[in-house]
């Protein structure tokens, strides 16, 4: 199968490759748990749509939280106060 590449393993990367992931695994999971968060605080009238679907939606890598943040929350609602 020419032009398609072995994914590396962790092994094979080396330490520079290996902070990245780990600081990308760490961003991906905090914005996870921003998403989660701010789900549950959220009255259900402020978000587009049904609580359960973004909160599933939210665990598809950056994606899922990052379209929450910009598509799932209402305009003009107020950060909420911890």
């Amino acid at each position: 199968m020419g032009g398609m590449r072995k994914k590396k393993s962790w092994k094979d990367m080396t330490p520079g490759q290996r902070r990245v992931a780990i600081v990308a695994g760490v961003l991906e999971f905090a914005l996870m748990l921003a998403a989660q968060r701010s789900i549950s605080k959220t009255p259900a009238a402020q978000i587009r749509g049904n609580k359960a679907l973004w909160r599933a939606a939210c665990f598809i890598n950056f994606f899922g939280p990052v379209g929450y943040f910009l598509f799932g929350r209402r305009k003009g609602t107020a950060a909420h106060s911890a």
